[in-house]
């Protein structure tokens, strides 16, 4: 089990469609105790869970869940403290909470382009400082943050500039993190998936899907488990010596 014993929050895990959920999943199954993070998060999302990696585990998971809005600096601070108090320490944080509009440029408005910086690049600002003094205390440990293709190619699938900008503001953020804290233990990445199976392409069309698989080289959207995969690989020890990386996970959509 690559992640026995270590204490990991997973922001954005609500969704039982989602990356985070995934990963979430994942976690747990290398023997990490997790805590699930979203500010639409109660205890039947925790109970889901564990039902569904029972026949994997063969055994009980340490999981909780805690409502928390990313957007307030108090709520990331105070789920913090939370898990401290109760495990005494973090291990890893992993950011994958996240909204996506896919308005055009000339139409974007001031609330909704501030409500997508707010979640997507000052959510993972929140809980990256919130999180940061734990690390520095223990002298080790791993962030990993969500990005984007979008961010690295200019414009997603389904998202418009203000997604693309605020994803590539986390690349930006990730990378100062690991720059700046690295000589402290601390390790800091991203993971930039595209065309991944969740509710974010709920919204396309079963021609544009297929006109979207088509120029993937790998022919097929992936699935957030393997998403997670990623994550998992630079929240363990096999990741040690990986920081600032950007890990692609998009079948080949995006290749540069």
């Amino acid at each position: 089990m690559l992640l026995k014993d270590k204490i990991c929050i997973v922001a954005g895990a609500a969704s039982p469609r989602g990356i985070g959920y995934a990963t979430a999943q994942l976690f747990a199954e290398h023997g990490a105790t997790v805590v699930m993070l979203d500010i639409a998060i109660d205890d039947s999302t925790v109970e889901s869970l564990k039902q569904t990696m029972a026949p994997a585990l063969r055994r009980s998971a340490e999981v909780r869940a805690l409502r928390c809005d990313i957007t307030s600096m108090e709520d990331c601070k105070r789920a913090v403290e939370d898990v401290v108090a109760r495990y005494g320490t973090v291990d890893c944080l992993v950011n994958s909470a996240g909204i996506v509009r896919g308005t055009p440029t000339l139409s974007i408005e001031d609330a909704e382009y501030e409500q997508m910086l707010a979640v997507n690049l000052k959510g993972a600002f929140n809980l990256c400082q919130s999180v940061l003094p734990v690390l520095l205390k223990r002298g080790s440990g791993s962030i990993v943050n969500l990005s984007s293709s979008a961010a690295q190619r200019g414009g997603g699938l389904v998202g418009g500039a203000h997604y693309a900008a605020s994803k590539a503001g986390v690349i930006g953020l990730t990378r100062t993190i690991a720059r700046e804290f690295g000589a402290k233990g601390i390790r800091a990445n991203i993971v930039c998936p595209a065309m991944i199976e969740t509710s974010m392409l709920d919204g396309l069309s079963a021609a544009r899907m297929k006109e979207i698989i088509e120029a993937v080289p790998l022919q097929r959207p992936g699935l957030p488990r393997e998403v997670a995969g990623a994550c998992l690989f630079l929240a363990s020890d096999l990741g040690g010596f990986v920081t600032g990386a950007t890990i692609d996970v998009n079948g080949g959509s995006h290749i540069h």
